[in-house]
Parts: C-alpha cells; structure tokens; sequence
C-alpha cells in the first residue's frame, strides 16, 4: 500500500484512556513524517528527471557516436578511392609519358636512319663528282698532251 504525506497528515488515533498518546506529540511526528517522506519525494521526482536526462544524454550520445563511425567510414572509402584514383591517374600519366618516350626515340632513330642515308648519298656523290673530276682533268691532260706532241 502506498501511503502519502498527506495520508500521515490525516491519520488519526484512536485515544487510550489512561496512559494514552499525546495527540500534540503524534501529530508533531506526523508533521514531521510528512514533511521527511514530501522531501523524500521531490528527491526522488529529481533524482527520476535526471536519470532520465542521462538516458536521453546517453541515447543522443550513442546517435552521434553512430553518425560519427558513419561518417569515419565514409571519409575512409573516399580516402581510399582519391588514392585508388590518384594510383591510376599517375599510372596514366607514366604510360602516356613512356609512350611518348617511344615515339621521341623512334622518330630520333628515324631521323638517325635519314642522316645516315644522307651522309652514304653526300659521300657517293662526292665520290662520282671525284670520279668525273679525275677522269675530265685526266681528258683535259691528254689533249694538253698530244697539243704538244
């Protein structure tokens, strides 16, 4: 049975007839009741108002922790796909410029090949021009020769 202060404010006792209760002294002590268990009360509507602040702390405590992995995992997959994309753009970049490279030697080489082809070309002409230089010096001599025989 739940009793309230109230409930001791009310109570009345039945009076004895010789040696009984003073009715002053029982309800002094019942005020006295009363105002202990109202107190206790209030501390007890207070102390219920603050666990249950400290549940709803711990609840909104516990979303944000939530909301704060979620967002840790999302930041991390993000990381790792900005490294992942920044691996293949580097990637990319080393092939094209070894690409280049090639083609930077080949087309070198290739004009390694013209020179090459040039300079036989220059020196085979060199050697006809010497060739036909000799042999109109040498048909230049003879008629000078038999001019003076």
């Amino acid at each position: 049975m739940k009793i309230t202060p109230l409930d001791i404010q009310q109570q009345q006792f039945k009076g004895k007839m010789l040696g009984g209760l003073d009715p002053n002294d029982v309800d002094s002590f019942l005020q006295f009741v009363a105002q202990e268990m109202e107190s206790l009360i209030r501390e007890n509507d207070e102390l219920r108002e603050q666990a249950r602040k400290a549940s709803q702390q711990a609840e909104e405590m516990a979303q944000r922790e939530v909301t704060l992995r979620e967002t840790m995992l999302a930041a991390q997959k993000i990381s790792e796909e900005m490294k992942s994309n920044a691996q293949k753009e580097a990637n990319l970049i080393i092939s094209e410029a070894e690409l280049k490279g090639e083609r930077v030697v080949a087309a070198a080489e290739q004009k390694l090949v013209q020179l090459n082809n040039s300079i036989h070309e220059i020196r085979r002409q060199k050697l006809q021009f010497e060739t036909a230089l000799k042999s109109l010096l040498e048909s230049h001599l003879k008629l000078l020769s038999t001019g003076d025989e």
